[in-house]
C-alpha cells in the first residue's frame, strides 16, 4: 500500500487556536474602546489606536498580543514578588472559601486582618504600632490627612490645618490628595482647591535645580523651604508636611542623605506632624524594608499600598505612631471615617503571604547586598551616552535623565515626547519602562536577576542610541 496524505490535525488545530486568540482579542478591543473610561488616558489616543490587551504575567515578565515584555516598571512599581505566583492564587482562594467578606466596623475583626496590622506594626519602627486599613495609596493619603486634622482638633489645635507638600509630589488621585500633587495638570481639569489648603516647596531635586552646590549642601537648602513655608503660614497654622521619601511618579527623585533629618528636624521644632507616603518606597524597595530607614527619618504617620500586597489584591495601610494613636484613642467617640472593604479577609490574607515571601525569600536584604548594587552599577554604564544627563538609583527604584546638553544639563522641551520616544524604542525591544517628562523610571521586582538586569541595559543602551541616531539626522 503506497503512503497516504494524512490531514495534519495538529496544525489544523493550531491554526484555529491562533485564529481565535486573534477574534478574542479584536473583541476585547471593541468592548475596551466601546466601554472602558481609562485612567491617565487621552481617549483621543483610543480613537486612533485600540488598547493593548495584557493577557498574563510571570515573574518579571508580561505577556500580550504576542510580546513577552520585561516588565522594569513591576506593574506600577508594585509587583514586588513578581508576577503568577501560585501560592498568593491559592492563598486568595482558600482566604475567599473561608470568608468571602465581613466588614471591620463596629470592634469586627477577622484574623487575617488583625494577623496583618500585628505584622506590619513588628516590621515598621518601633514607635509604630497602630494600623489602619484602606484599599488603595490614594485612600491612604486621604485617610492621613483626615487623621491629621483630627489629631489637632483633639489637641485643642484646630487651626492646624495647612499641609505643605513639594514640586513633582505625587500622592493620589482623590480630591484632597490631588491638592498635594506638585502637578497643575492634577488640579485644574477638576477644579481641585489648592489655593489656602496646601503650599507647595521646592524638592531635593539636585540634578535639576542644585546649580553649582554640592549635592549634600542642596540637600540642606531644599529642606530650610519648609522651614521658609512654615514661618510664612505661622506655625500655628500649620498641620503637616506630606512627602514620598523617593519622589517616584514624576522623576524618582532621589534626595541627598542630609535631606531628611534635616526635614524631620524642622518639623519637631515647629510642631508640624510629618507625613511619609511609602506607598511606593515600603515594604523593601529601597533595601530596607521602610526608606525611613535608608534616609535616617521616623514620621508621625506613614502610608503604605502598592508592595504590601505586591498588587494581587487592592489594600492599603495607614501606619501612625503611638503619639498619634494615643491622642486619637484617648477619647469616646466613634471614627466617622472608613471604607467598605477596610481590612478585608482575603486581601488581608494576601497581603500576609506577599510579606513571608518577601521574608522568606530574603528579597529585601537581597536589594541592599546584591541585587540593588548590581542594578546601579549597570545602570552607570548608560552615563557615557550622549543622551544620558544623570543616572539616579536607590535599591531597585531608578530614574535616567535625559539632557540636550549634558555640561549645562539643558533638557528638550517636554511636548517634543523624548522620553516616550526612548519608551517606545524599549518597548519594541522587549522592556517595559515608564517615561515621565524627559525622566525615565524603572522599579523592577525583587526578584529579577543578573541576566535579566544585563538583558534590560543592553535593551536601554540600543534604545537610547538608536533615538540619539534618530535626532542627530532630525537636527542635521
Amino acid at each position: 500500500m503506497g503512503q497516504q496524505n494524512t490531514p495534519n490535525f495538529a496544525a489544523r488545530n493550531s491554526g484555529r487556536e491562533s485564529q481565535q486568540r486573534s477574534q478574542d482579542a479584536l473583541d476585547i478591543k471593541g468592548l475596551d474602546r466601546a466601554h472602558h473610561f481609562h485612567p491617565f488616558t487621552d481617549p483621543q489616543a483610543l480613537v486612533q489606536a485600540p488598547p493593548f490587551v495584557m493577557e498574563k504575567g510571570e515573574g518579571c515578565y508580561v505577556m500580550g498580543q504576542g510580546m513577552r515584555l520585561l516588565d522594569a516598571m513591576a506593574g506600577l512599581g508594585s509587583v514586588n514578588i513578581g508576577y503568577g505566583r501560585t501560592e498568593m492564587a491559592e492563598t486568595a482562594m482558600k482566604a475567599m472559601e473561608n470568608l468571602s467578606f465581613y466588614h471591620s466596623f463596629a470592634a469586627i475583626t477577622n484574623p487575617a486582618a488583625a494577623e496583618l496590622a500585628a505584622k506590619i506594626a513588628e516590621l515598621a519602627p518601633k514607635h509604630m504600632n497602630k494600623v489602619f486599613f484602606a484599599n488603595s495609596g490614594s485612600e491612604a493619603n486621604e485617610t492621613a490627612l483626615k487623621l491629621v486634622n483630627m489629631y489637632w482638633r483633639r489637641r485643642g489645635l484646630p487651626n492646624k490645618r495647612l499641609i505643605i507638600s513639594r514640586d513633582f509630589a505625587y500622592h493620589g488621585s482623590t480630591m484632597a490628595v490631588s491638592a498635594l500633587n506638585g502637578l497643575d495638570a492634577m488640579h485644574k481639569p477638576f477644579g481641585v482647591p489648592v489655593d489656602g489648603a496646601v503650599v507647595h516647596v521646592q524638592a531635593p531635586f539636585w540634578y535639576r535645580f542644585g546649580g553649582t552646590s554640592t549635592p549634600e549642601d542642596f540637600g540642606l537648602a531644599a529642606a530650610r523651604t519648609i522651614e521658609s513655608a512654615i514661618l510664612e503660614a505661622g506655625a500655628a497654622n500649620v498641620a503637616a508636611f506630606v512627602a514620598e521619601p523617593i519622589q517616584g511618579t514624576l522623576g524618582a527623585i532621589i534626595p541627598p542623605m542630609t535631606y531628611w533629618p534635616e526635614v524631620e528636624r524642622i518639623c519637631k521644632k515647629h510642631n508640624v506632624l510629618l507625613v511619609a507616603d511609602e506607598v511606593v518606597t515600603g515594604m523593601g524597595r529601597t533595601g530596607a524594608f521602610f526608606a525611613q530607614e535608608t534616609f535616617g527619618f521616623e514620621a508621625d504617620i506613614m502610608t503604605l499600598a502598592k508592595g504590601l500586597s505586591s498588587s494581587y489584591q487592592p489594600i492599603s495601610a495607614v501606619v501612625m505612631s503611638d503619639k498619634i494613636a494615643a491622642t486619637l484613642e484617648g477619647k469616646s467617640a466613634v471614627l466617622q471615617h472608613g471604607f467598605t472593604t477596610s481590612g478585608h479577609p482575603v486581601t488581608a490574607a494576601v497581603a500576609l503571604k506577599n510579606i513571608e515571601i518577601i521574608e522568606r525569600e530574603g528579597l529585601v536584604s537581597r536589594i541592599a547586598n546584591d541585587i540593588g548594587p548590581y542594578f546601579a552599577s549597570k545602570l552607570a554604564t548608560l552615563e557615557r551616552l550622549d543622551l544620558v544627563g544623570e543616572v539616579r538609583c536607590s535599591g531597585l527604584m531608578a530614574g535616567i535623565e535625559l539632557a540636550k546638553n549634558k555640561e549645562t544639563r539643558t533638557q528638550y522641551p517636554i511636548e517634543f515626547g523624548l522620553c516616550q520616544h526612548v519608551a517606545q524604542a524599549c518597548l519594541a525591544r522587549g522592556l517595559i519602562v515608564r517615561p515621565a517628562g524627559n525622566i525615565l523610571i524603572m522599579c523592577p521586582p525583587f526578584i529579577i536577576t543578573h541576566t535579566e538586569i544585563d538583558y534590560l541595559i543592553e535593551i536601554l543602551d540600543d534604545a537610547l542610541q538608536a533615538v540619539t541616531e534618530l535626532l542627530r539626522k532630525a537636527e542635521a
